[in-house]
């Protein structure tokens, strides 16, 4: 088929890059690339209705290259870890995430790609009782969130720089605790969702032990969900910028999560706490108010019905070996 749109996913083995090829790769106007680099590509996902490539997004000359003839990026590339490199080593996700969205920035600006979308977070907004809307951002970052705050910060004022001196169309998603299929669960690199249910499924203990005492609230949004605004925004954004909360609008105590996760997974477990073990009081939901009224998007898979789906599929595809080190199947 002739005129086909060249979408390019950065970071295809990627957890939302992964559920976003398995979406796009059905369409038949679409002519699809993946990329990956330190995580390679499963058997299955090679099989897919992909081209995949093998690429460093901090090199300069490869990242030019791979961008010539593209209309579409995706940017889902990104040096991502769980709560403990947040509090310890938090210069994790500093350097390489801002050197290559400046080189992937620089280069669809050069090569006149039609539309890119980078997946930004919610660690630059304040710790409030209210869900937050896009302006309540008020430069005054979590002291733990200071280094992944302002560097999504940074990165989205990129965005916004670059469409201002070009022809390409720059979308900055500032998306909640996204969880689903295709997630980290290993406990050193998971988010929380993930790391509750490896921790709920893998006890081999009668207790489950939160970290912290639990009272912190979070946002949480079905992967697909978010796959369902990619597409939608591909389609309809009319705007050089656009900068947008996506979340189910909702918080959820840790606390209630994990009863929630235990419940639904059929364990018998209770619930103990450490205050000793690292955590960060923090309590976030997303007012997404500005996305409903212009994309006419709303979550559609609720919260249970979510983690169900999750259980499923880890059910299904992770185990664990004797050194607890996690397994997912070549799917």
């Amino acid at each position: 088929m002739k005129n086909k749109k060249k979408i390019i996913v950065f970071g295809a083995t990627g957890f939302i890059g992964r559920n976003i090829i398995d979406s796009l790769e059905k369409n038949k106007n679409i002519e699809l690339y993946g990329t990956f680099f330190n995580t390679k590509p499963s058997a299955k996902l090679k099989k897919l209705n992909v081209k995949l490539i093998n690429i460093d997004l901090t090199d300069k000359k490869k990242v030019d290259n791979i961008l010539k003839g593209k209309d579409i990026v995706i940017q889902a590339a990104a040096v991502t870890t769980g709560i403990q490199d947040v509090i310890k080593q938090p210069y994790v996700h500093v350097t390489d995430n801002a050197v290559m969205n400046s080189l992937i920035f620089r280069s669809s600006f050069k090569n006149n790609i039609k539309h890119v979308i980078f997946f930004s977070c919610t660690t630059m907004y304040p710790n409030i009782s209210k869900a937050v809307k896009e302006d309540d951002f008020n430069y005054q970052i979590e002291d733990k969130y200071f280094g992944v705050g302002w560097t999504k910060v940074y990165i989205e004022k990129m965005c916004e720089f670059y469409s201002r001196i070009s022809k390409t169309k720059f979308t900055a998603i500032r998306h909640s605790n996204i969880y689903g299929p295709h997630d980290k669960y290993d406990l050193q690199r998971s988010h929380v969702l993930g790391a509750t249910i490896t921790k709920v499924m893998q006890s081999k203990k009668s207790s489950f032990e939160v970290w912290g005492d639990g009272k912190e609230q979070r946002d949480l949004l079905y992967v697909s969900d978010l796959v369902d605004f990619v597409e939608k925004i591909i389609k309809n954004q009319k705007k050089a910028f656009e900068l947008v909360n996506l979340g189910s609008g909702v918080g959820i105590s840790i606390k209630d999560l994990v009863y929630k996760i235990i419940k639904l997974s059929d364990k018998k477990l209770s619930i103990t706490y450490n205050n000793a073990k690292p955590t960060i009081k923090f309590n976030l939901k997303v007012n997404t108010n500005k996305v409903k009224k212009l994309y006419n998007w709303s979550p559609k898979v609720s919260l249970d019905s979510g983690i169900i789906k999750t259980l499923k599929w880890y059910k299904k595809n992770v185990s664990f070996d004797k050194n607890e080190k996690v397994t997912i199947k070549d799917i």
